[in-house]
């Protein structure tokens, strides 16, 4: 991970110095801020929870700063809440972010660092393994996604067209939860589903990890969870944005130094908020099926945003999404 968790080259010393400059002249008194920061009970935004958890986000962002935080169980919700001034920040996947961006055609975010890449899985019934043949012994058969147009439901779709099987499966968005059910009733063949649900449907429901989507992608990396920003606080504040991401480099480097740790914070806190504790032997394996970082991996959500274009959920015309990313903030946390 430390190889990978270097920042890329070529951002210019220009834009750098121009950041310095805004930050120490915007930098004046004033009274408190409220930073309003969202994200999910999920192990994709780790991150997110161990900062909160053990306080890191707050000790570096100081005492004139006030950390709020709301949780979410869907991209488009958090989408919606940016939207309303609801949240500042928020720790999402690539697929809510590119949507929100081109919604407000490019003016309600930023995307400033990534955190997760990973846990994603085509898990399908035992008794198909034998017979996968790239996916074929799925034509004819229900292959679910957790949402119709979100992360997996385009990777899934993305996967099956290059096999030539997008018009032999039948596609359907079924929540998690029922997944699980339906999963163990074999009403469904397969499920290309987010960690930790992809391992519950192997240990409980007797699955098999058919392709872990890493495996697709070159370098074995693609984005499925970033920080983005609303355009209006990174206008506003752009010194808290540096302070916030510096906690967030920090967290990221404890918690690839401190594995063990680091999801027993992560599962503590998400049964504070869920009421609901993963089981240890869940825990563990969907842990490695993610590698966590600070690396933007901003070329995978682009083909991401591809696929999702010819999939149709980004409208008839192919979004201009160059201005989607502003990475000088987290070159400036770094150094």
């Amino acid at each position: 991970m430390q190889n990978k968790q270097k920042i890329i080259a070529g951002i210019s010393i220009l834009a750098g110095l121009t950041i310095l400059l805004f930050i120490f002249f915007h930098n004046k008194e004033e009274s408190k801020v409220n930073l309003r920061l969202g994200y999910f009970p999920n192990i994709s935004h780790a991150q997110a929870l161990i900062g909160v958890s053990e306080g890191i986000f707050q000790k570096t962002l100081g005492n004139d700063i006030v950390l709020s935080t709301k949780t979410f169980n869907a991209g488009p919700s958090e989408i919606e809440a940016l939207f309303a001034g609801e949240i500042d920040i928020g720790y999402i996947g690539p697929s809510p972010a590119i949507n929100g961006y081109v919604k407000s055609n490019g003016q309600a975010l930023k995307i400033i660092a990534g955190s997760a890449s990973g846990g994603a899985s085509l898990i399908i019934q035992p008794e198909l393994v034998d017979k996968f043949n790239d996916g074929k012994i799925l034509i004819g058969k229900k292959v679910v996604t957790p949402q119709q147009g979100n992360t997996q439901d385009v990777s899934l779709r993305h996967y099956l067209r290059e096999k030539g099987l997008f018009d032999k499966v039948n596609i359907l968005p079924i929540a998690n939860p029922e997944q699980l059910s339906l999963f163990k009733q074999k009403e469904i063949a397969g499920a290309w589903a987010p960690e930790p649900w992809a391992t519950r449907l192997v240990k409980e429901a007797g699955g098999v990890r058919i392709i872990d989507e890493r495996d697709l992608w070159k370098d074995k990396m693609f984005c499925v969870s970033n920080i983005i920003v609303s355009g209006k606080f990174l206008k506003d504040h752009p010194e808290i944005v540096v302070k916030f991401l510096k906690a967030h480099l920090e967290i990221t480097q404890w918690l690839n130094d401190n594995p063990e740790q680091a999801k027993l914070v992560v599962n503590n806190e998400i049964e504070k908020i869920t009421s609901n504790k993963i089981s240890i032997d869940v825990l563990n394996e969907a842990w490695t099926m993610f590698d966590f970082t600070f690396l933007p991996l901003q070329e995978t959500v682009f083909e991401f945003a591809d696929w999702a274009y010819v999939e149709g959920f980004l409208g008839k015309n192919k979004p201009d999404l160059k201005e989607l990313y502003d990475l000088n903030y987290l070159d400036y946390a770094a150094n």
